[in-house]
């Protein structure tokens, strides 16, 4: 039962860490930036 427990837990950590690393490769998940530019009409009395 505890060897069951320990592949389970092993399993576990070696899949997070190749989702980290993978994810650290692939998940630039940062947004295009662009410059944007719109006129202020000011009335002024």
């Amino acid at each position: 039962m505890k060897r069951r427990i320990f592949k389970l837990v092993l399993f576990l950590l070696v899949a997070g860490f190749v989702g980290l690393v993978g994810f650290a490769y692939f998940g630039d998940l940062s947004p295009e930036q662009s410059r944007q530019s719109q006129p202020v009409l000011l009335d002024v009395n």
